[in-house]
């Protein structure tokens, strides 16, 4: 009877061993899923990091155009405000040219009065 005990105790052994191994492969399965996990992970974190990394340079290059784009505006404004002041007043760019010549034409009108009084002031 002892051998058919010893046969049971064998067999239970057997299969308790036989499970170690299923449970042992089955743990090696899952640390090498783990490690495949984790090298995609930090391949994913990477590659983050390098998109990160170009959004703050773009991020640098439009802060600098902006700044530029209102240093031009700030140099742009008093011109601006010129050109509206004489809007304001009713002369636009034609005006202003008309005013000056005006200014030239009554000068040289004047400057022929004065040559002619000269020339028939003379005969």
């Amino acid at each position: 009877m002892m051998d058919g005990i010893d046969a049971g105790v064998h067999r239970q052994l057997g299969e308790l061993v036989e499970g170690l191994r299923g449970v042992k492969d089955d743990m090696r399965e899952i640390k090498d899923m783990m490690a495949r996990s984790e090298d995609r992970s930090t391949e994913n974190r990477a590659r983050m990091h390098r998109r990160m990394d170009d959004m703050v340079g773009r991020v640098g290059a439009v802060e600098a155009n902006v700044a530029d784009v209102q240093r031009d505006i700030a140099q742009m404004k008093p011109v601006t405000d010129d050109v509206r002041r004489w809007k304001l007043m009713g002369m636009g760019g034609l005006g202003v040219i008309g005013l000056g010549g005006m200014a030239l034409g009554v000068s040289f009108a004047d400057a022929l009065k004065r040559i002619a009084t000269l020339l028939l002031g003379r005969l």
